[in-house]
């Protein structure tokens, strides 16, 4: 991995995730610890790190070598660095007392978040993935517990409008019962903050045994990851401001908003066909304006 970048730029969560799908496994693991929690990870010891991801002291600094550091000091100051982004918003202590409105608060969060996952989907196989969902004869998309239930459902309205055989599931059984009819003709895409619902694993793996292509929106170092054919990464950036929902959902939205398109314009002329007929379809019931979104 090329270690280059200037002192100050290095995004170290950006490097991690970006580096995951190419270290060892007992060095991935460490990753997965330290995205989970960057704060406890930059307050920890090189042997507290270890002894939590269950690895070795040098596998430890093995990992801070690959991502970019020259050792695990530097690596612990670049979490500590990227822990306190956003951090003052919330220095004035309870709610109310800031002079920050809440709607600056929670848009810096969002952009925050937006802003670093950004740099990831700029490398991420998206092309491969969306090529994927084009030749699929059927298209299953999981999501369980908050935003990726409901986001389950935005990527089947936004596929359902490009022609794409799609069906959602957010039951864990269903999941696990679906998962068992797939066939190497079928893609899975799983949506999952965290990577690690252990319903949602067990239900790709036995997706994947059946052949069928996954497509993951996940935190890269995760053991759902670790399954995917195609990971489009995402990493949550939470706060100590616990009274908002997480802005993991707009960095899930977005990746998910990149995969889609990406896949429309990969079908070119079938997909302007298709959003034609559908915009003319939704302004013959509506009326309204040419520039009115497909859709409401």
């Amino acid at each position: 991995m090329n270690s280059s970048a200037e002192p100050h730029t290095l995004d170290i969560v950006a490097r991690i995730a970006e580096c995951a799908p190419e270290l060892r496994s007992a060095e991935r693991k460490v990753a997965a610890l330290i995205l989970d929690d960057l704060t406890s990870a930059s307050r920890a010891s090189i042997g507290a790190l270890a002894q939590q991801a269950g690895v070795s002291v040098a596998t430890v600094t093995r990992f801070a070598k690959a991502v970019g550091c020259r050792d695990v000091r530097e690596l612990k100051l670049r979490l500590a660095q990227a822990a306190a982004v956003g951090q003052r918003f919330l220095q004035s202590g309870a709610l109310g007392q800031t002079p920050e409105p809440l709607a600056t608060r929670v848009f810096d969060e969002v952009q925050t978040a937006l802003a670093h996952n950004h740099q990831l989907l700029r490398q991420a196989p998206v092309a491969e993935a969306a090529a994927a969902l084009r030749e699929a004869r059927m298209i299953y998309v999981f999501g369980m517990g908050g935003g990726s239930t409901a986001l389950a459902d935005e990527m089947r309205f936004r596929l359902v409008r490009l022609g794409r055989p799609v069906a959602t599931y957010q039951d864990g059984l269903l999941q696990r019962m679906v998962a068992s009819t797939v066939s190497r003709e079928c893609v899975v895409i799983a949506l999952s903050a965290t990577g690690r619902v252990p319903e949602m694993v067990e239900n790709c793996r036995i997706a994947r045994s059946y052949g069928a292509t996954l497509i993951t929106l996940t935190a890269p170092a995760s053991p759902l990851a670790r399954l995917a054919d195609w990971v489009i990464p995402i990493v949550a950036f939470e706060t100590d401001f616990i009274y908002k929902p997480s802005s993991s959902r707009y960095a899930m939205m977005m990746a998910l908003d990149v995969l889609v398109t990406e896949l429309a314009v990969s079908q070119g002329d079938e997909s302007r066909e298709l959003l034609r007929r559908m915009k003319h379809a939704l302004d013959a019931h509506r009326g309204g304006g040419d520039r009115q979104p497909p859709g409401d």
